[in-house]
């Protein structure tokens, strides 16, 4: 199969602490942060969305895969939160990438897992020898009503991966899906926020599918939880994230490393490509990494990856994950609600 070629992040510096949304709407903090692993998240700025995230970390994997933009053949971008309903973002990444126009783009939704499943498209149309590279991106700004649950953790951020055949630094082994139709989570056209199922978000959705898609690699490749030196999955919350490693069988240790959520919150479309791109970071050739997203609606992506002896020429050429997770500036709950559009004329 194809593999990696160039991977890149971005994800915006300002951040709101869980005790600042808790002390707006009157909640221990506390109990929340213990209860989701969950202390702060990002905050995108009056200037960004999710075209100008996924434009950044497609500037970063560009850097990382040194190649000639004018050489990717499609670009798909995965979000909930495109900012327009009618106009693709796919087509102002490729601008503003100065990719050639003989490519094919689309946007994708699918809840949180709509990086991922372009993930899969572009390693296809790679494979197939139809292009010789594609972009694939998963980037949010995730919305969260004022006071709901979600406010903690929807948070927002992006990752891109540059795939091909020639010149990989990882490479994927297998992929596969889980898919029902498991309505825990859904937004109607014209709503501000979305609308979830509370506590039956866990089961029957997001276990359910993380560990059908994740069985189904297991058996399709032969392998165990114990073949793998990572795993990374979609993170919600940490809770969800360090519960679902433990069913599968990952140790702390394989899996600490592409948990995210307790610093950045839920960056939706953008959780497991982040994920795997922390470990990306750190990752030794020959190291076995297994990511697994979840969208809710309801549906899950498997890959098997095998990183290889180049990862160490690319990696210091963009700014790593944890770059952007350390350059941080907090903002109070006045300044978030600003800047997330929440104060709105009657």
């Amino acid at each position: 199969m194809a593999g990696i070629i160039g991977y890149g992040v971005y994800i915006p510096s300002y951040r709101i602490k869980v005790e600042e949304i808790a002390k707006v709407w009157g909640d221990d903090s506390n109990a929340i942060s213990k209860g989701l692993i969950v202390n702060e998240k990002s905050v995108p700025g009056p200037d960004e969305d999710t075209a100008t995230i996924a434009v950044e970390a497609s500037r970063n994997a560009l850097k990382r895969s040194r190649i000639d933009p004018k050489d990717i053949g499609a670009v798909y971008v995965g979000s909930e939160s495109h900012p327009y309903a009618v106009k693709p973002t796919a087509t102002i990444v490729a601008e503003s990438i100065e990719a050639a126009p003989d490519m094919t783009a689309a946007d994708l939704e699918f809840a949180c897992k709509a990086g991922t499943a372009g993930i899969q498209m572009v390693i296809g149309l790679a494979d197939s020898k139809m292009i010789k590279y594609g972009l694939a991106i998963g980037a949010d700004t995730s919305q969260g009503a004022p006071g709901d649950a979600l406010e903690y953790t929807a948070s927002a951020g992006g990752a891109a991966y540059i795939i091909g055949e020639k010149n990989t630094v990882a490479d994927f082994d297998f992929t596969c899906s889980f898919t029902t139709d498991t309505p825990d989570f859904y937004r109607r056209e014209g709503q501000s926020y979305p609308s979830h199922g509370g506590r039956f978000t866990g089961e029957p959705a997001f276990f359910k599918h993380v560990q059908g898609a994740a069985n189904r690699l297991f058996e399709e490749t032969g392998t165990t939880a114990k073949d793998y030196d990572y795993g990374v999955f979609h993170q919600p919350n940490g809770k969800f994230y360090l519960k679902v490693g433990k069913i599968l069988g990952f140790n702390n240790e394989q899996i600490e490393d592409g948990l995210l959520t307790p610093n950045i919150g839920n960056t939706y479309s953008g959780a497991t490509p982040l994920g795997l791109c922390s470990v990306l970071d750190k990752a030794h050739s020959g190291d076995k990494i297994l990511a697994v997203s979840y969208g809710s609606g309801s549906g899950s992506d498997a890959f098997a990856i095998t990183v290889n002896d180049k990862i160490g020429e690319i990696r210091d050429l963009a700014p790593k994950t944890q770059d952007f997770i350390d350059d941080k500036i907090y903002v109070d709950y006045s300044v978030y609600a600003k800047y997330k559009g929440k104060l709105r004329m009657s």
